[in-house]
C-alpha cells in the first residue's frame, strides 16, 4: 500500500484540499478557504500545514473568532450549502468564541468547519495556558461546550483517527437531513505527530448533496390531502433554497393555483411579483398571507421547521387545519401532527406534481389571495411614502434601499428591529437576494456574513443592514473586508440604542429601561459617530441626512471600489404593522397594572394555540 507520512495537522490540511463539489455543472472546491486567528494550539502545527498550501486554499485572516465563523456561515448561505469555509481558532477563549457561531450555524441548518486547538493528549504539561480544569473529568476541556451547538463533533487523540473522521463530518455537513457545523479538536501534541497515511485517503473526491425520495405511501396520502382541499396554502422555508428547488416550487403554486407564502429563511424563494405569491407569513409577515393562513385547511409547508415566528406561535392557523410537511429531516417533518413526507424538497414537489395530474385549487382561492396581495402592496406603498417628519422610519429606509438595490444584490439582515422591517418591506426583485438570519437571530452576524458573502459571489453586492446596537457589538469585518478587498455596503440605522427590545418591554407593561442609551445608566447620552469610526477601518462613508440624500448616497456608493458605509438615524417608536400574537413570558404577578394586564392578554392569546406534539 502506498502511503504519505506527514502530521496530523498535514493530513487535515491536506485532505480538505482535495475535496470537491460541483457547481453548475463545473467542479469547484468543496472547501474553497480557511478564516483564521493563529494562537498557542494552532499556530506552529496547523498554520505550518496551512501556509505551506496557501495558493490552493486559502487562508484569510480574522479579527475575531465569532465573526470569522459567522462569515462562514453567511458564504455557506450564499452558496446554498454547496460549499463550506473553514474557521480555525486557538484553544480556550479563542475557540469559545466560535460557539455563538456554531449556534447560529446549527440553529439554520448550515454548515461550517470548525477546527480548534485543544490541550495536550499526553497531559504531560498540564495544566497549560487557556486550559479549564474539570476536578473529576480531566478530559473535559472548553472545546466540550461545543456538543450542544454542532451536528458532529470529535477530538483527535490519535493521528489515524482523521481517516474515520473527516468523512463523517463532510457526510454530516452535506446530509439536507442532518446539516450544521462540525467541529474537530486537535490537541497540540498529536497536530505534530506524523504517521503513514494510505495515499488513497488523499485522493481527489467530488462530493454531491444527496436527494432522499419520499416515501409513496407518504406521498399518496399527501396528493388526497391536496385534491380533497377548498384552500390549499404553501409556505416555502429555507429549503426551498437548499435544495435549490425555488424554480420548481413557484411553478407549481402557479400550475397548481395554490397561494404560495413565505418563511423568514425562505423569503427570497420567489420574486415579490410571481404570480403566486401572498407575502411572508406569521410574527413577521404581511396581511395577505396571514389572512389566507387562517382559512386555509390544509398547509404544504415545504422545507421549514414551522419557527414560533413563522406560525404565530401556533396561533395563525384555524385549529383544524391540515399540515403536510416535506422536509428532508424527519425530525422537522413530523411536528404539530403534520403528514410526514420525508424528502428532498425539489424531487418530492416534483413528483407531488406530477402525482396531482391536472388538479388545481377552486379559482377563486388564488384570486383571494392576490387581492389579499394587492391590498398589502398597496400598505407598503403608504409605510414607505416618504413624509416631513424631521426622523424616517425603518419602512421609508428600507424603501429606498430596496428601490436602489440592484437586481441581484444581496440583502442581509439578522437581528433587533431590520428583520420585521425587511421581511414585510422589502419586494425581492431576483430569487435568492434575501438573508435574513432569524433562526438564531443573532446581532453581530449581519456585517460578517456580508464579508463572507462578497467572498462566495464577487459579482454582486452585499447590502447589508444594521441598526447601531448591533454595529457597536460586532463590525470589526468592515476592516476585513477591506484588507481582503471584498465590497459591501453598510447601511447603519441609529435609533439610539435596543429599540426593538423597547418596543417589547412596553408592550408588556414594563416602562423602557436599560435598552434606549437615554434609558440605561449612564453619565450622559450620545451619539457614535458610526462613519468615522467605519472610516478609521479604511471604509468610505458617509452619513444621510434625509431620505433624498440616502438614495443619491446609495447611488455613490455602487460606485465606490472597497466597502462603504451609510449612517443615517431613524425612528425608534414607528414600526410596520403586524397582526400575528407572539408567545412569550410575562409575569404572572406584579405591582404594575400594564403588566397584570398584559400576562391576563397573554393568556387569552395562549388559549387560541394549536396544540402540538
Amino acid at each position: 500500500m502506498k502511503t504519505v507520512r506527514c502530521t496530523t495537522a498535514q493530513a487535515v490540511v491536506r485532505y480538505l484540499c482535495n475535496q470537491f463539489t460541483t457547481i453548475d455543472g463545473a467542479r469547484a472546491p468543496l472547501f474553497p478557504g480557511v478564516f483564521a486567528i493563529f494562537g498557542h494550539g494552532n499556530v506552529t502545527c496547523l498554520s505550518e500545514a496551512l501556509e505551506a498550501v496557501q495558493d490552493v486554499l486559502p487562508t484569510w485572516r480574522g479579527q475575531n473568532e465569532q465573526s470569522m465563523a459567522l462569515a462562514a456561515i453567511g458564504f455557506a448561505k450564499a452558496t446554498r450549502r454547496r460549499q463550506i469555509m473553514v474557521a480555525a481558532a486557538s484553544i480556550g477563549p479563542g475557540a469559545l468564541n466560535m460557539v455563538t457561531a456554531a449556534g447560529v450555524a446549527h440553529a439554520n441548518r448550515l454548515p461550517a468547519l470548525l477546527l480548534a486547538g485543544d490541550t495536550f493528549a499526553n497531559r504531560r504539561p498540564d495544566p497549560v495556558l487557556q486550559q479549564l480544569e474539570h476536578f473529576s473529568n480531566p478530559t473535559v476541556t472548553a472545546n466540550d461546550a461545543f456538543k450542544a451547538v454542532t451536528r458532529y463533533w470529535d477530538r483527535i487523540t490519535h493521528p489515524e483517527q482523521v481517516i474515520s473522521s473527516l468523512p463523517q463530518a463532510i457526510a454530516a455537513m452535506l446530509d439536507p437531513a442532518d446539516c450544521g457545523p462540525a467541529f474537530l479538536a486537535l490537541p497540540q501534541d498529536v497536530q505534530e505527530l506524523a504517521a503513514d497515511y494510505p495515499a488513497a485517503f488523499f485522493e481527489p473526491t467530488v462530493h454531491a448533496v444527496p436527494r432522499p425520495r419520499p416515501d409513496r405511501a407518504r406521498l399518496a396520502e399527501a396528493v388526497e390531502l391536496l385534491k380533497n382541499a377548498k384552500r390549499p396554502l404553501l409556505i416555502a422555508g429555507g429549503g426551498v433554497r437548499y435544495s435549490l428547488a425555488e424554480a420548481e416550487v413557484a411553478h407549481f403554486a402557479e400550475r397548481r393555483g395554490i397561494p404560495l407564502a413565505e418563511t423568514v429563511a425562505g423569503k427570497g424563494s420567489v420574486a415579490h411579483d410571481h404570480p403566486a405569491h401572498v407575502g411572508p407569513v406569521g410574527i413577521l409577515g404581511s396581511t395577505s398571507a396571514n389572512e389566507l393562513a387562517a382559512e386555509a385547511d390544509v398547509i404544504l409547508a415545504v422545507g421549514t421547521r414551522l419557527q414560533d415566528f413563522t406560525t404565530g406561535s401556533w396561533t395563525a392557523f384555524a385549529a383544524d387545519a391540515q399540515f403536510v410537511s416535506v422536509n428532508a429531516a424527519r425530525w422537522d417533518a413530523v411536528k404539530h401532527r403534520a403528514l410526514a413526507v420525508v424528502g428532498d424538497a425539489r424531487e418530492t414537489v416534483g413528483e407531488l406534481d406530477a402525482a396531482l395530474d391536472g388538479w388545481t385549487a377552486e379559482p377563486g382561492w388564488m384570486d383571494r389571495g392576490r387581492r389579499a396581495f394587492a391590498g398589502w402592496n398597496t400598505l407598503l406603498d403608504g409605510l414607505q411614502k416618504p413624509t416631513n417628519a424631521p426622523v424616517p422610519t425603518y419602512a421609508q429606509v428600507v424603501g429606498v434601499v430596496n428601490a436602489k438595490a440592484g437586481e441581484r444584490d444581496l440583502l442581509i439582515t439578522a437581528a433587533g428591529g431590520l428583520p420585521g422591517e425587511v421581511m414585510k418591506n422589502w419586494r425581492v426583485k431576483t430569487p435568492n437576494t434575501f438573508d435574513c438570519e432569524f433562526g438564531f437571530s443573532c446581532m453581530g452576524y449581519e456585517i460578517s456574513a456580508g464579508w463572507g458573502a462578497a467572498m462566495a459571489d464577487p459579482t454582486r453586492t452585499p447590502v447589508v443592514m444594521v441598526g447601531d446596537g448591533t454595529y457597536l457589538m460586532m463590525n470589526s469585518d468592515v476592516y476585513s473586508s477591506v484588507l481582503s478587498g471584498h465590497k459591501m455596503i453598510l447601511v447603519v440605522c441609529d435609533n439610539g440604542g435596543y429599540a426593538v427590545i423597547n418596543r417589547l418591554q412596553n408592550a408588556k407593561g414594563v416602562p423602557s429601561f436599560n435598552n434606549l442609551i437615554r434609558d440605561c445608566r449612564v453619565k450622559e447620552p450620545f451619539a457614535v459617530d458610526f462613519a468615522k469610526h467605519a472610516e478609521s477601518m479604511g471604509a468610505l462613508t458617509r452619513r444621510a441626512e434625509s431620505l433624498a440624500e440616502l438614495g443619491e448616497t446609495l447611488d455613490w456608493a455602487k460606485t465606490t471600489d472597497r466597502t462603504t458605509v451609510i449612517t443615517i438615524v431613524s425612528d425608534a417608536f414607528a414600526w410596520s404593522p403586524g397582526d400575528a400574537w407572539w408567545d412569550v413570558g410575562v409575569p404572572e404577578v406584579s405591582a404594575r397594572e400594564d403588566v397584570a394586564a398584559a400576562h391576563e392578554a397573554q393568556r387569552q392569546g395562549r388559549a387560541k394555540q394549536r396544540v402540538g406534539i
